[in-house]
């Protein structure tokens, strides 16, 4: 059985989807968020990485983006198959925290705020306050930048099926 029906008009053809039953709304419910789960940001190794990997230039990658210590236990799960690899904490927690340098910045907290990401609690306590200012300055800019784009789109309210509806009112 299809999922679509023909609606003629005159010399047109329109096609017109029929509606899904439950059933179907719950597998492509599941199958969309298994897709999307499938999606995390996470780096993964190789098995040839687990072994020869810089773990100080590793470390230095993953500050940058400011990553907490616990991240490295990721690295330890993902070798732990690999017979002879074994991940070095001391060089990768010294390169990591030779990347922190460069993210624990009032610059950089500031660009993340005001490019809409969220800021890692990573940075050392001293002058914490300077760099959540920062932060919260960019993030404020950022908030009112996205209301302002918001009120000066064609369709402030969303696109609706039937056309444009001031103040989401459907006559």
């Amino acid at each position: 059985m299809s999922n679509l029906s023909w609606l003629s008009l005159s010399s047109y053809k329109v096609i017109v989807p029929k509606p899904l039953s439950r059933n179907s709304l719950i597998l492509a419910a599941g199958i969309s968020l298994l897709l999307i789960s499938g999606c995390a940001t996470t780096q993964s190794l190789t098995p040839q990485q687990c072994q020869g990997s810089n773990w100080q230039d590793l470390g230095y990658r993953d500050g940058l983006q400011g990553r907490s210590g616990a991240y490295f236990g990721r690295y330890v799960n993902q070798c732990a198959s690999v017979m002879g690899a074994l991940p070095n904490r001391i060089a990768w927690e010294k390169g990591r925290n030779q990347g922190l340098k460069s993210y624990c910045t009032e610059l950089n907290a500031y660009k993340l705020g005001r490019e809409g990401y969220d800021w890692q609690p990573v940075c050392p306590i001293e002058g914490i306050d300077k760099l959540e200012e920062a932060y919260s300055q960019g993030r404020y800019y950022y908030l009112r930048q996205r209301d302002l784009d918001y009120l000066h789109s064609p369709y402030p309210y969303g696109y609706r099926p039937f056309g444009y509806r001031p103040f989401g009112y459907y006559w």
